[in-house]
């Protein structure tokens, strides 16, 4: 395991971010640090320490990608294990994504954590896809991680071109419209994951780490 800085702080809460070869790590990495994390990068499941809080898993590109490397690396059965066990556990975009059966893009299977299927931005829609830039999230009424932020209002940054659909509504912690209203974010017990990039929102994507950091430092 590997950190992402050298100057690591004794007060920083341990988390793991997980490398396979996607995602924007570094930005994940820098916002992650500025809110109270000392990062560390993983590249396989036995680099992930025992003191660790959290698990991040970020992503972006192709689900049928992701998958191979997830299998490769034996994160696939890991991550399972990890939300399995309710520890505190972050997905970024595509690490949402693949949380769920199945994807349109490519007609892959994802993860199957959780039932539901992910599907294309409709064409005949007056919406560019991909969505791209900010957007509007509106959280369930007594959503989690909500300090410092609106239930409904604030937005944060965007870039896909796929989005959840027929997601059980227990699972939906936030949602957005764009063409069609989409579950933006899910949750269950110490899981969460967005659709959205945090890491790309400024002060309201910050604010929603460090609720996330608090939490997990307390579980």
């Amino acid at each position: 395991m590997k950190s992402i800085h050298d100057n690591s702080r004794s007060a920083a809460i341990p988390v793991a971010l997980i490398d396979y070869g996607m995602g924007n790590l570094r930005s994940v990495a820098r916002a992650l640090e500025k809110c109270g994390a000392g990062v560390r990068l993983v590249s396989a499941p036995d680099e992930v320490e025992a003191g660790v809080r959290a698990l991040f898993f970020p992503g972006q590109g192709a689900i049928g990608d992701c998958m191979a490397r997830l299998k490769h690396t034996g994160f696939d059965s890991f991550i399972r294990g990890w939300i399995a066990a309710d520890r505190p556990f972050f997905g970024i975009c595509l690490g949402l994504q693949a949380l769920f059966d199945h994807s349109e893009e490519g007609d892959h299977a994802g993860l199957g954590i959780f039932s539901g299927r992910v599907r294309r931005f409709p064409a005949d829609r007056s919406v560019k896809v991909p969505h791209m830039g900010w957007n509007t999230v509106a959280f369930r009424p007594g959503a989690p991680l909500l300090d410092g932020l609106r239930a409904e209002g604030d937005s944060f940054y965007f870039v896909h071109s796929y989005h959840l659909a027929e997601v059980p509504s227990e699972l939906v912690w936030c949602e957005t419209d764009y063409g069609v209203r989409f579950a933006s974010g899910i949750r269950r017990g110490n899981c969460f994951a967005t659709q959205f990039h945090p890491e790309k929102s400024q002060s309201k994507g910050l604010q929603l780490y460090r609720n996330f950091l608090q939490m997990a430092s307390a579980c």
